[in-house]
């Protein structure tokens, strides 16, 4: 499984360095990042020692939907309480769930926020599931460049599989699935049930090859009755 690395308005280029040196050490390659030119300053390079390649081939889009156009999945990381959501895993719970989404997808993203803020509500809705690090401390803190360290750390086996033979040739199925859904709903005319659409929103990252399989075929049936 591809997984790339996406930094949101990263401030500061030693962030960005750190990070670069991070991703190199466990195997990572791809890098992208959001409205930011902060990678252009000489510290980055200074930081990320040994890691120029990295460097050199930093993807950079205008907003965070327009970096994952490619991705069949995406995991966000957030320091908010996990007791919000239902689509939260920690570091170490993402490696199964990975696994599984690795033998019917090619493409995963692992997305960062800003030092200061992390990412908008906005931003988070984009995401697949939500992963957080689980600390002790009363005012828990990572640097972005520890952040990046520690999810690489946990998932470089992941990217160090061969790749899988997948019998599902659909791209991008759980985005469509998605839509799928939010369309059905406003065609039902309760889009405006938040409630229901956040539960359904959240739920569909943790759906399974099959499971998202099944979905469609069944939402495929209610559809063709609805236009009967």
């Amino acid at each position: 499984m591809r997984l790339t690395i996406i930094l949101v308005a990263p401030a500061r280029a030693e962030n960005i360095g750190a990070a670069a040196r991070a991703m190199k050490t466990m195997g990572f390659t791809q890098l992208r990042i959001v409205d930011s030119e902060a990678h252009l300053e000489p510290a980055t390079r200074w930081v990320a020692h040994g890691s120029g390649d990295i460097i050199d081939n930093i993807n950079v889009f205008p907003t965070l939907s327009e970096a994952l156009h490619d991705v069949d999945f995406t995991v966000a990381t957030t320091a908010r309480s996990r007791a919000k959501f239902h689509y939260y895993a920690t570091p170490v719970e993402l490696v199964p769930l990975l696994q599984e989404k690795s033998t019917w997808m090619e493409h995963a993203a692992l997305v960062f926020g800003r030092e200061d803020s992390g990412l908008t509500n906005e931003e988070l809705a984009l995401a697949d599931v939500l992963t957080g690090v689980p600390m002790v401390a009363d005012y828990p803190s990572l640097n972005l460049g520890q952040a990046v360290m520690v999810y690489c750390y946990q998932l470089a086996g992941l990217i160090q599989q061969p790749a899988k033979n997948s019998e599902v040739t659909d791209e991008l199925q759980l985005q469509a699935l998605r839509a799928r859904v939010l369309r059905l709903l406003a065609t039902l005319n309760v889009s405006d049930d938040i409630k229901l659409t956040d539960w359904l929103q959240q739920r569909m990252g943790l759906l399974g090859q099959r499971d998202t399989a099944m979905l469609h075929r069944f939402l495929h049936d209610i559809e063709k009755n609805i236009t009967k």
